[in-house]
């Protein structure tokens, strides 16, 4: 994404703002109390001082306590209605962005996750949006508020004494150059945190998903070392953050302590020739000193506004990422299962070689094709391409004659499903996990009959709560061969006609094999099926295997068949069985 200037970035947030454009509204009229009632405290000094010390005014004495509880009251009740507000508005900001983000992630085509980390993903959604809030909040504080407060001030000590005023004055274009100078540091760390937060979320999760693998291969030194790393890259950034940030409030209040001598000094002067009174000057001091606060927040609020825009950068840049390509117009039924590839070609990006080349094939409806080869001959690459997760670079695919480019991505999937080796279960409960999706107001009857045909009701009934029996973080609670089963059942109930399996019983033991195979021979009865496998024994039993090499098809034919005319098929095959080999 092509960066935005800073102004952009603010007025895109506050688009998002717009929608609760009430209570901002009210945000800012609380602000703005504030901000006038800082105003009135100094403004009270000259008559509380002349007035009553000085002149003795009766009516004066009596009121003026009144007037400094209302003032007070009021300016309490103005913080309150601001800072609850604004912080609602802010919070109801990251809540609408995360959404919004969240939808886009559902969105995203498959290359975009397969070229970034998704712990820099998640940790947009956690760390770099909960960073737009200052944006949001901090900001317009000071912004309406101590602007306010400001100007308020500065009018009133122009009225009271306009020398002293101009001479505090002649300091502020030396405080902009300092917070102008300050303001792309800050916005280049904010921007070097958030992506080292990103890689420090991509080792955490590496590190959690992987622990027993850590623990086995005694890797915890060496994951230690990796946190440390990203963690202190995180540490040095911020340092340099701070560094930026700390560096500008006190120079700034260095300038302003330069015209406050020079004003006390002038102030003396007007006095001794009686220019100035005890109050006014008390009160002008006491204005000048207010100044302070809002003055330090005002020139501190560029780390928040900085530190936002960075992340409002990087929650932006995933936003605007172009989604899946959907322009499809037809919206087809049911269909048949008829799938040909012409001449279809893909590579991935950047990749040296093309993943298949000039690939021919008719798979014809209920037919079962089993894709065999080394690794990285194509097979998941060619099963891949059929549900558009992946888009030819040349040729096309038809389902019963529908150029998949033509059909819409949610007909074309809702015809198709998948039982791979890595089941991806939810930590819900069982039937949740059955019944996923569009399937979600499935009847139990329905999955029960579905878990049945999958061989799984026989380990579901013995769960504490059977079909509400939470499965735990992708299944950990589960077998292999459990999960695979769940797995099976999901695609049973959807009830597609065409059928993808992707090495669906690699991982599994012999017992588990033969309850998956059978649960796996129910799914395939009737459909179309393209079956990824390593496992030759498990497609033995295929209408036709294709053998891929390097992403060309070598031979076609049945099992008997390419054992008969020998070649690579043959030589997997022997491979496999070889004599005195444990084929598990």
């Amino acid at each position: 994404m092509q960066q935005m200037t800073s102004s952009k970035l603010y007025f895109r947030l506050l688009k998002y703002v717009a929608a609760y454009w009430r209570v901002f509204a009210l945000a800012l009229f609380g602000m703005v109390m504030v901000g006038l009632t800082e105003v009135a405290l100094p403004a009270l000094m000259k008559p509380l001082l002349d007035g009553t010390f000085v002149y003795k005014d009766q009516s004066l004495m009596r009121w003026m306590p009144a007037i400094i509880i209302a003032v007070v009251a009021v300016r309490g009740a103005a913080e309150y209605t601001a800072a609850y507000s604004i912080n609602w508005v802010g919070n109801k900001l990251v809540m609408d962005l995360r959404e919004a983000m969240f939808g886009k992630l559902l969105d995203l085509p498959t290359p975009y996750y397969d070229d970034h980390a998704s712990g820099n993903l998640i940790s947009k959604l956690t760390f770099d949006v909960t960073q737009v809030t200052a944006a949001g909040t901090s900001v317009l504080t000071v912004i309406f508020k101590d602007s306010v407060a400001l100007v308020g001030l500065l009018v009133y000590m122009l009225w009271l004494n306009w020398k002293l005023t101009l001479l505090a004055l002649v300091m502020t274009p030396l405080i902009v150059g300092v917070v102008r100078l300050i303001s792309v540091r800050l916005r280049m760390s904010s921007r070097s945190v958030q992506q080292t937060m990103g890689d420090v979320t991509q080792v955490l999760q590496e590190t959690i998903e992987g622990h027993k693998v850590v623990k086995l291969f005694g890797g915890q030194r060496y994951e230690a070392m990796r946190f440390g790393e990203q963690v202190n890259h995180v540490r040095r950034f911020m340092m340099k953050q701070t560094t930026a940030a700390a560096a500008s409030v006190p120079v700034v209040q260095l300038l302003a302590g330069f015209a406050l001598a020079a004003i006390v000094y002038l102030a003396t002067q007007q006095s001794s020739a009686n220019e100035i009174t005890v109050g006014e000057f008390v009160s002008f001091v006491t204005a000048m000193l207010m100044l302070t606060a809002p003055l330090k927040r005002v020139t501190s609020v560029n780390e928040p506004l900085q530190r936002g825009l960075a992340a409002a950068e990087s929650v932006f840049e995933l936003i605007d990422q172009p989604g899946e390509s959907d322009q499809g117009r037809t919206a087809i039924t049911r269909v048949d299962g008829e799938i040909r590839f012409e001449h279809v070609t893909f590579s991935y990006a950047n990749a040296e070689r093309a993943a298949l080349q000039a690939i021919t094939l008719t798979i014809h409806p209920a037919e079962t094709v089993a894709l065999v080869g080394a690794s990285g001959g194509g097979k998941s690459t060619l099963a891949n391409l059929v549900p558009r997760f992946y888009r030819p670079t040349a040729g096309r695919i038809l389902l019963d004659g529908h150029d998949l480019e033509a059909l819409t991505l949610a007909s074309l999937r809702a015809n198709i499903a998948l039982v791979s080796q890595d089941v991806v279960l939810f930590n819900d409960s069982v039937a949740a996990n059955i019944g996923y999706g569009v399937m979600r107001d499935t009847s139990e009857a329905d999955i029960v009959k579905a878990a049945e045909a999958a061989h799984a009701m026989e380990f579901i009934r013995a769960m504490p709560q059977g079909l509400h029996t939470l499965v735990g973080e992708n299944g950990v609670k589960l077998s292999g061969g459990q999960r695979q089963r769940l797995a099976i059942a999901r695609a049973l109930l959807k009830n597609a006609p065409v059928l993808i399996l992707d090495e669906a019983t690699s991982a599994l033991d012999s017992e588990s094999e033969r309850h998956v195979q059978a649960a796996l021979e129910t799914l395939m009865r009737g459909r179309t099926t393209l079956v990824i496998a390593h496992r030759l024994s498990t497609i033995e039993k295929a209408d036709r295997i294709i053998v891929l090499d390097q992403g060309r098809i070598a031979k076609t034919g049945t099992h008997r068949e390419l054992l008969a005319a020998g070649g690579i098929y043959a030589r997997l095959y022997e491979i496999q069985f070889a004599p005195g080999r444990v084929v598990a």
